[in-house]
């Protein structure tokens, strides 16, 4: 399989420039996050941006084959609409919890975003199996984000 730099460029940077763009929204909130009290397992704050940057660049990668799959054209479609509907709802969970600190509503916005999430491992499977397979580590790391936000939520 040839690899088709264009797409490949684009399919990277897609999801990059969002996770960038609400990084930047939200940087100036990361002090008052830093002195809130956090539920057991929180991680040290200069792992967010390293785990993210590797999420996005899977969630890339998997959109990336499933675009340059070779299926009919309303199945890419479909499968990438539904892509790009949890990227859209993922870009706006930070702003939510963060720079709003809306714990409870980021909460349920992350529920949201969850089974989105889901509905995208489901779409991409039939399409590119390995797509599908590569977002699993994002549905994870949702789910313990989701752990953190109910913690800072009830202990805040």
């Amino acid at each position: 399989m040839k690899i088709q730099w264009k797409p490949l460029a684009a399919c990277l940077g897609i999801p990059l420039a969002a996770g960038s763009l609400s990084a930047f929204l939200t940087s100036g909130s990361m002090e008052q996050f830093q002195r809130l009290n956090q539920p057991p397992l929180s991680p040290p704050g200069w792992l967010f941006p390293v785990v993210w940057t590797v999420l996005f660049l899977l969630m890339g990668a998997a959109s990336y084959l499933v675009y340059t799959s070779g299926r009919s054209r309303q199945a890419r479609r479909a499968a990438l609409d539904r892509y790009g509907a949890q990227l859209t709802v993922n870009f706006f969970w930070p702003v939510l919890f963060f720079n709003l600190n809306l714990y409870l509503p980021a909460l349920l916005w992350l529920i949201f975003l969850w089974f989105l999430i889901l509905l995208t491992i489901r779409a991409f499977l039939p399409i590119s199996r390995l797509a599908g397979y590569l977002l699993i580590p994002y549905l994870l790391w949702v789910t313990f984000a989701g752990y953190l936000n109910l913690g800072v939520y009830l202990l805040n």
